[in-house]
């Protein structure tokens, strides 16, 4: 007999509610419209990957990490710093819980396990994950600095700080040596002029 998958179904459901959470730290940066958090997961996810890989640990299971992170907050929503100064923080493994409660036991353990793993800070993929989290709002900051947000600079500082490995805060040095267009200038073949 096939397990019952309604509840997993119900949580694809909600993972699609990511796609419209907006991060909320921006607008105080003035960003009128900032990215949504499974933007960011992505992203976060990719980074994580890269940065795994060039640090030696499991890429694959670094971007695992990364793609569940943030997953509680389709039913917190996207704090930030100052709301945390005031709001009592929900902790990300019993929201998880909650989430996959009703699902087969093999999905569901897997789940808080990934999030428990990540929350402990201690593995080598969990810290790339998490310098990927930082390296990924970095780079959101710069990305939204170049589009006329200049007040993005402290979130851009603030996450540079915040690296452990030694990979991510060479990519960071390496994204503040570019900007938004210079991939596609690489990419055409074209000399880079300053």
């Amino acid at each position: 007999m096939a397990e019952d998958l309604s509840a997993v179904a119900r949580f694809l459901y909600e993972a699609g509610t990511l796609k419209h959470t907006r991060r909320t730290g921006w607008w105080m940066a003035g960003v009128r419209d900032p990215e949504s958090v499974a933007e960011h997961a992505w992203r976060t996810s990719l980074i994580a990957s890269v940065i795994a890989k060039l640090e030696g640990a499991d890429p694959a299971r670094a971007a695992l990490l990364a793609v569940w992170h943030d997953s509680q907050e389709t039913r917190t929503g996207d704090v930030n710093y100052l709301g945390k100064k005031y709001a009592a923080q929900a902790d990300p493994e019993a929201v998880t819980a909650d989430q996959v409660a009703g699902m087969p036991e093999v999905l569901a353990s897997a789940v808080r396990e990934l999030v428990a793993e990540y929350e402990a800070k201690k593995s080598p993929e969990a810290v790339c994950a998490r310098d990927a989290d930082k390296l990924e709002c970095m780079l959101q900051g710069l990305e939204y600095k170049e589009q006329g947000y200049g007040n993005a600079q402290r979130w851009v500082e603030n996450s540079r700080d915040r690296l452990v490995t030694d990979t991510a805060k060479r990519l960071a040095e390496e994204l503040l040596g570019q900007n938004g267009l210079t991939w596609l200038r690489a990419a055409l073949g074209e000399k880079r002029n300053g």
